[in-house]
Order: C-alpha cells, then sequence, then structure tokens
C-alpha cells in the first residue's frame, strides 16, 4: 500500500490482550541501497532455514538475496540479483500496474504475487517469465484502489489463500480467499480487531496461519501479529503475538524455523521510497 499524506491522521487504536508468552525481539537491519530500484519492499519470503530471501516492491521489482547473519541477528543482504516483473505478454509491467504488494511461494519454485491498483494475482514460474494471470477474486471489483489483496500465502497443500486489505464481509469481518487450482472460496473469515489492516501472512512450519497487520496514526506506524489454528470448522485459537510501533512500515512476513527449532518471524518495512522512513528488516522469537 502507497501512503501520502494520511499518513498524519490520529487513530484510536483497539489493543488487543497479548499472549502470555508474547513474540521476543531479536533484532532490528536498516537495509540500505542505492539503485533506483531500491525499497518499496512489500512482501517477503525466506527458505526453510531463513537464509535465503525473496521479496517484491511498489515497483514491480522482484529480489532474491542471501541473509547472512553474526549469531541471532542479520548483518548483511549479499548476493542480490533483482528482476523487473512482466506482464503476461512479457513486456516490463508499466507504472499504473507494478505496484506488487504479496508475495507467496509456489511447491513447483515459481511464486504467486498479487498486485494493488490493478487489482489481481499472477503466478510466476521463473522470475523473467510473463505473468500467468489467475482469475480474480469475485470481491476484486469491488475494492478499493489502495485497498487490494496485499497478503498472500500457501499452505502445505499448495493451495493459495489471499486476503485484502481493506475488505470487510457483511458481518464486520476479515474475509479469507482460497484458489485450490481451479476456483476461488471464502473457506474462513477472520475477527477484525481495532483499525490495523492485513497487510502480509504465511502458514509457518508449525502450519498455523500467520497474518501481519498494520495502523498508523500521530504516532507512527504500529504493527500486530496474530496467528490462528485452521479447521474444518474455520480458523480457532487466535493469538496475538505481537503488537508495537517500534517499527517503520511492516508489510511483508516469513515464518520459519531456526536451527535450534524455535520459530521465528521476519518483517520488512515498505519505506514508500520516502526518505524520513527506512527499509527495516525485522526478526522475532514466536512462542510454540
Amino acid at each position: 500500500m502507497r501512503l501520502g499524506p494520511a499518513i498524519g491522521l490520529s487513530l484510536a487504536l483497539a489493543a488487543a490482550p497479548l499472549d502470555a508468552d508474547p513474540a521476543r525481539l531479536l533484532g532490528s537491519f536498516d537495509w540500505d541501497g542505492a539503485a533506483p530500484w531500491f525499497g518499496g519492499w512489500s512482501g517477503l519470503e525466506l527458505s526453510a532455514d531463513g537464509r535465503e530471501m525473496v521479496a517484491i516492491s511498489d515497483r514491480g521489482t522482484l529480489l532474491r538475496g542471501h541473509l547472512r547473519r553474526v549469531g541471532d541477528r542479520i548483518a548483511a543482504v549479499e548476493r542480490i540479483s533483482t528482476t523487473q516483473l512482466k506482464d503476461t505478454s512479457g513486456r516490463p509491467l508499466d507504472d499504473r500496474s507494478r505496484d506488487a504488494e504479496g508475495l507467496a511461494l509456489l511447491p513447483e519454485g515459481g511464486v504467486a504475487i498479487s498486485f494493488e491498483g490493478a487489482h489481481r494475482l499472477d503466478l510466476y514460474l521463473g522470475d523473467s517469465d510473463p505473468a500467468r494471470a489467475l482469475p480474480r477474486p469475485p470481491v476484486a471489483g469491488a475494492l478499493p484502489f489502495n485497498g487490494g489483496f496485499e497478503a498472500l500465502a500457501v499452505d502445505e497443500e499448495g493451495r493459495l489463500y489471499a486476503v485484502a486489505e481493506d475488505h470487510l464481509d457483511d458481518r464486520g469481518r476479515i474475509p479469507v480467499f482460497l484458489w485450490d487450482g481451479q476456483a476461488w472460496s471464502r473457506p474462513f473469515t477472520l475477527e477484525k480487531r481495532g483499525r490495523f489492516l492485513p497487510v502480509g501472512a504465511d502458514f509457518g512450519p508449525d502450519g498455523r496461519f500467520y497474518l501481519l497487520e498494520r495502523a498508523f496514526g500521530m504516532t507512527g506506524f504500529r504493527s500486530r501479529l496474530r496467528r490462528w489454528t485452521l479447521t474444518e470448522g474455520g480458523a480457532t485459537g487466535e493469538a496475538t503475538l505481537l503488537q508495537t510501533g517500534a517499527h517503520d512500515n511492516l508489510e511483508g512476513l516469513a515464518i520459519w524455523r531456526d536451527e535450534a527449532g524455535g520459530l521465528r518471524a521476519t518483517m520488512i518495512s515498505d519505506d514508500n521510497f520516502l526518505p524520513i522512513q527506512r527499509s527495516e528488516i525485522v526478526e522475532y522469537a514466536l512462542p510454540e
């Protein structure tokens, strides 16, 4: 999501109760770059060991890199390669269609990416390949220009889930849409709490569904991380793991396990290509 003058608007943020054993900050890495494509990081995925990184930006850049760590902390992003995403005809995306927001790794090795403004979901089997368009979820035509599908996640069965930033059902709940390879459905909804809006999602190695949410007001950005266990009856066992105003505009989320078997959340911020903001990669240890 691109944020403009509204950053300064005041929001009343309803506090959600944290888990008895909340997330613990491990470190924050300020990532700098001088290249014209650098910035606007909206989506993030990591390999199972947390070392290999894929990210997408608001200007249609797909980046791959290696995270070098010293102990528990990220020290550098190395071995970087970038690709400008293409449309279904193989042409580079233009300014109106390149606002990539959600990212998920596919079982066969490609990626699913959601785009805002020109709301759509595309598959890329190779980074430089033309996009393969998915049918749009039925609500896509009713979404606000700046409130499209920001959060994507793929479960262990390879099914794609999508959550819009600014869309509620008629009961005021957050719908989660599922693409099973043939059609879209809406298998479950999530409780909306306070002013936070969905911006990132992932399935952890524990099989649970994680949702990163964001709000902003006079004091800056606030981030919240919640998770659920998915059952045939819907999403259960809601837990709020993190609610903080300590970071920049966190939008991308990856859940993985470290060498000791502990759960970690890695999140990346979208600086909106503004000098007053940062490209920040933060990591938290999560409770089981």
